[in-house]
């Protein structure tokens, strides 16, 4: 088992993991951004008309190992007429 960082970046400002999780393989870790991403996308959206969630996710060495965000983009259609 290797332990993982998962920083969140979101409206904010960035939130760094201090205590990380124990994934069995790098191959884990797309299913654990994801669960964070959406977790964040249910408490925070629509906080307006644009928003992007990332995760930036780094090594027991500290090292970045990836990245993932989750944009929301809102166009109010009627405004344009």
């Amino acid at each position: 088992m290797a332990r993982y960082y998962f920083d969140l970046h979101n409206a904010e400002g960035p939130t760094r993991d201090e205590h990380g999780t124990e994934l069995k393989s790098r191959e884990d870790i797309p299913k654990e951004v994801t669960r964070i991403l959406l977790d964040v996308a249910r408490d925070e959206l629509p906080a307006g008309d644009r928003m992007t969630i990332a995760v930036t996710v780094r090594d027991e060495n500290g090292e970045p190992v990836t990245v993932a965000s989750l944009v929301f983009s809102n166009e109010w259609l009627d405004v344009l007429r």
